[in-house]
């Protein structure tokens, strides 16, 4: 797989919610605090969001995607100057009447999912993210659109199995944002993710993704992208933000915590198999790079496995022309 692909198979959603629903004309809503991916396209009309972290308004329109990391309290509004609705009381309305909510001109429609992620260090992926990601239709995004256009069909006019490919769905959808973000020439930020954009740099995480087990030294890797040993040390420190060996080792112990998770591996196994000749020495690395040894974090995973799901925060309901799909694994 390539690097986006391991990385986002490692943390799968603990629980999501995919579907769409509708903001009125004039009208403006106010989500909480939230601690997942939300990922939604406009299918039709136009709104703003507003992230409280972020001085300006985004205005959306038809066709275009945003995506926003685990964080603050935002805003998505038809009418910048209306008062905010509290997203809950806008729900309850819903819920009790659908008439209660007053259906006016210039409404906005989106389709998309509320991802909670699970896994050692989520924030490997998360803190890579930008507090809004905004995929323009200017976008070659032929895959995206697909992707919305099944999605409003299924949220619109269900049919069996739909929840499950709403659900796959949403999840694609996620997947191509993260790319299209790339695509669109995101290379200012500092992570791997942005280094996924750099030729070179890109080059060099492939290869301790593609071999995590190999005996990689800086030299090797400055070799396999044809750069010297010294340009190269400095070029990853300044696009990824930290050293190739410390990216190693971080990536080498999250693949161990998932093995430990979810496969019957002895620890002395899966440390030979990452490139530690001792169980002890990939032991203290792991103590290190997670904060607790091997056997520790196996208890803590099966402690999070009875934690309940987060509950819905995107408002989707059959009421408003929409499917909720809400889905644990945990």
């Amino acid at each position: 797989m390539d690097p986006l692909s391991d990385v986002l198979s490692l943390f799968k959603p603990r629980s999501y919610v995919a579907g769409g629903f509708e903001i009125p004309g004039e009208t403006a809503i106010q989500w909480p605090e939230h601690p997942g991916i939300k990922c939604y396209a406009v299918v039709s009309g136009q709104c703003w969001l507003s992230v409280e972290c972020v001085p300006e308004a985004v205005l959306l329109t038809a066709g275009e995607c945003y995506l926003l990391p685990p964080g603050p309290p935002f805003r998505l509004a038809t009418d910048l100057s209306a008062e905010p609705v509290d997203f809950g009381v806008y729900r309850s309305k819903w819920r009790s009447d659908q008439d209660v909510v007053e259906k006016k001109a210039g409404s906005c429609y989106l389709v998309g999912g509320h991802f909670v992620l699970t896994g050692s260090h989520a924030d490997f992926l998360l803190s890579a993210l930008a507090p809004i990601i905004h995929i323009r239709k200017e976008s070659d995004k032929a895959a995206m659109r697909w992707s919305l256009e099944r999605m409003r069909d299924e949220v619109r006019d269900p049919q069996p199995g739909g929840s499950l490919i709403t659900q796959q769905l949403a999840y694609m959808m996620l997947v191509q944002a993260l790319r299209l973000h790339l695509s669109d020439g995101a290379t200012q930020g500092i992570g791997w993710l942005f280094a996924l954009a750099d030729k070179q740099m890109g080059a060099a995480i492939r290869s301790m993704h593609d071999d995590p087990g190999h005996d990689w030294t800086l030299q090797k890797l400055a070799e396999r992208v044809g750069m010297s040993r010294s340009v190269f040390a400095l070029r990853f420190k300044q696009t990824v933000g930290t050293t190739p060996m410390e990216y190693l080792t971080r990536w080498r112990m999250l693949l161990a915590g998932d093995r430990l998770k979810n496969s019957r591996e002895s620890t002395s196994a899966i440390a030979l198999s990452l490139g530690y000749e001792s169980e002890s020495a990939f032991g203290k690395a792991f103590k290190r790079a997670m904060g607790c040894s091997p056997r520790e974090h196996g208890r803590k995973v099966s402690l999070q496995a009875i934690v309940p799901a987060t509950n819905d925060t995107d408002g989707n309901d059959g009421k408003v022309r929409a499917a909720e799909v809400s889905v644990s694994s945990s």
